[in-house]
């Protein structure tokens, strides 16, 4: 039943989807030595050394479980939308691992003195509704009473163990095409603010709730070295990433990357969020940026996307091959807005 007087959903959290995440130096501080403690077994391929998507363990000659999981608070106020968007998120990262997602388990954390039973029934009914439509049950879950609403997945699949892409594996002369437009983290700061209109929120809604089905269509390419999705540490978080992992120079060409229709103009009207300035303070220093790079412009460098797109870097030869896949999984916005070079691990921006 509901709640008299319920508040929205965003009121109860001091922040909002991706960029409820650790700042990406805090986060490497506290995780420095775990690679070094830990045991680390031949079957896992991939572990959490390059910071990738998720792990991946082989379980036979064809096939490797494909590991994650994520959550976080709500970023918008339709526990619905809630719901779909954080589970859309979770599901990303074993797409861009280039697996197929399995099952799913719920993890969810609701303060239930403020939220009715009605109000959490539909979050999880939102994040039931995307893993049904990516042909997955939900097989379980946890529960707690939680001070902050906090939904996600525990999200699983399986890739055969050479199909496996990493987000380390870029080589020289590789080509970054980007899935999705940038903005999601502004467009949810004017939302937060009450400054989003309808059509404004239809986009950001469409964006976040499309599954990135492409990924293992994607990973079955040749010419494909290296996935991973772009998320809360934003763009050029994520391909630092991609550069540090291969010892390797990205090279975005920025006017080649797509964004949100109207959101630069809300970027220079002040809906950034803070998430964006931690990030590049924990990462700035790896960054080149061009001269007259404007602070909107680093905003939307930086600005952490929730379910954002996959970044995809593959031989030149094999562009066409990957504009292509995206296209016939429905992603228009899909651009090539980069390349790989020889040099130091580092983002240039040019």
């Amino acid at each position: 039943m509901d709640k008299p007087g319920e508040p929205r959903l965003t009121s109860l959290s001091h922040g909002g989807g991706c960029g409820c995440k650790i700042a990406p130096g805090v986060l490497s501080q506290i995780l420095q030595a775990s690679a070094s403690r830990l045991p680390v077994p031949p079957q896992l391929l991939v572990g959490i050394e390059t910071a990738d998507d998720a792990a991946v363990y082989q379980l036979n000659d064809e096939q490797a479980l494909v590991a994650t999981t994520d959550f976080f608070m709500p970023i918008v106020d339709d526990p619905y939308d809630f719901g779909r968007i954080a589970a859309t998120n979770a599901i990303s990262d074993v797409y861009a691992m280039g697996g197929r997602p399995i099952l799913a388990l719920a993890i969810v954390g609701m303060p239930v003195n403020a939220l009715s039973t009605a109000t959490i029934g539909r979050i999880l009914q939102g994040g039931e509704s995307v893993c049904t439509a990516a042909g997955i049950p939900v097989a379980g879950g946890h529960t707690i009473d939680c001070v902050e609403p906090i939904y996600g997945l525990v999200a699983l699949g399986l890739v055969h163990p050479r199909q496996v892409r990493r987000n380390a594996g870029a080589r020289a002369g590789d080509v970054l095409v980007l899935g999705k437009a940038l903005g999601v983290g502004v467009l949810s700061a004017a939302l937060k603010k009450q400054a989003l209109d309808a059509a404004g929120y239809q986009r950001m809604i469409a964006t976040t709730t499309r599954l990135n089905t492409p990924g293992p269509e994607l990973a079955a390419l040749d010419g494909v070295h290296a996935i991973t999705d772009v998320t809360g540490f934003g763009l050029a978080g994520h391909a630092l990433e991609v550069a540090r992992g291969a010892g390797l120079t990205v090279a975005l060409d920025w006017n080649s990357v797509p964004l949100l229709p109207g959101v630069a103009q809300l970027a220079a009207d002040g809906f950034v969020t803070g998430a964006s300035g931690r990030n590049w303070a924990g990462y700035g220093a790896d960054v080149a940026l061009p001269e007259g790079f404007s602070d909107t412009q680093r905003a939307l460098l930086t600005d952490p996307q929730t379910s954002g797109g996959l970044l995809v870097s593959c031989s030149p030869q094999a562009l066409p091959q990957v504009l292509a896949v995206f296209r016939n999984h429905g992603f228009a916005d899909a651009a090539a807005v980069g390349e790989v070079l020889e040099g130091p691990a580092r983002l240039l921006v040019r």
